[in-house]
């Protein structure tokens, strides 16, 4: 399947040159120049990455950094920018960019980048579409939980990609830190993972699964948390 990437640059020429290059390596791409246009395609648009210019017109590429990984946890992110300060680069990367690229590039370099960011970044669980609990089912693509006796709770994006990340490892404890690394897509060193156990708390609520002995979201003491669920449906299995 061909990858569609997303550049936000405000230079018409740089984006030219990217745009055309990531076209003849064999990918989709889209592009905008603006910090507004790029923000709602980068919400909208099913892409696999985003090249993002770190200083736009209209706005600059921090905001657009921090909005998109509020609503798109685990979409990957390569800055692009003149400024390559290491402050600026610890900025973006605690920011949550996965790569930063300063300017002047060259394409080869740009491509290498892109690979290697594609590569490690983490696979998308899109194959599990429904998760069996006990009283109702969990629909990761309607991003709701359904509940036996009719009633629906909605899920916002961060938690069904934190519930589909662990349904996806299923059985085995997953630990705050890849939590935050493989979901956030934040390096864990020297963040707190208190966000994770609270995201955990609401999860819970939303599930009906509170109380002294939760049975979908395990507590595995010293180590983080396991998905327990009855049955899911994989595509690939009908």
């Amino acid at each position: 399947m061909t990858h569609t990437i997303l550049t936000i640059e405000d230079d018409h020429a740089i984006r030219r040159g990217i745009v055309d290059a990531l076209q003849f390596a064999g990918y989709t791409p889209l592009e905008s120049g603006s910090a507004v246009e790029g923000l709602r395609l980068a919400l909208s648009s099913e892409i696999a990455l985003l090249l993002l210019d770190w200083i736009l017109p209209d706005g600059d590429g921090l905001s657009i950094l921090e909005s998109v990984r509020a609503e798109r946890p685990t979409l990957p992110i390569i800055v692009l920018t003149a400024r390559g300060e290491e402050s600026d680069r610890v900025r973006g990367l605690r920011s949550g960019a996965d790569d930063y690229v300063v300017k002047p590039f060259s394409v080869r370099e740009l491509l290498a980048r892109v690979e290697a960011v594609l590569r490690r970044s983490p696979q998308r669980p899109g194959s599990v579409l429904l998760a069996a609990i006990a009283g109702g089912t969990i629909d990761f693509s309607r991003c709701e939980v359904r509940f036996d006796d009719g009633q629906r709770e909605p899920l916002s994006e961060r938690e069904v990609e934190l519930l589909r990340y662990l349904a996806m490892h299923r059985g085995r404890a997953i630990t705050r830190e890849e939590i935050l690394s493989s979901v956030w897509r934040l390096t864990p060193k020297g963040i707190s993972t208190r966000t994770i156990d609270m995201h955990i708390t609401r999860l819970r609520e939303k599930l009906r699964d509170e109380g002294s002995s939760p049975q979908v979201l395990l507590t595995v003491r010293g180590k983080g948390y396991m998905f327990q669920v009855e049955d899911q449906f994989d595509p690939h299995d009908a």
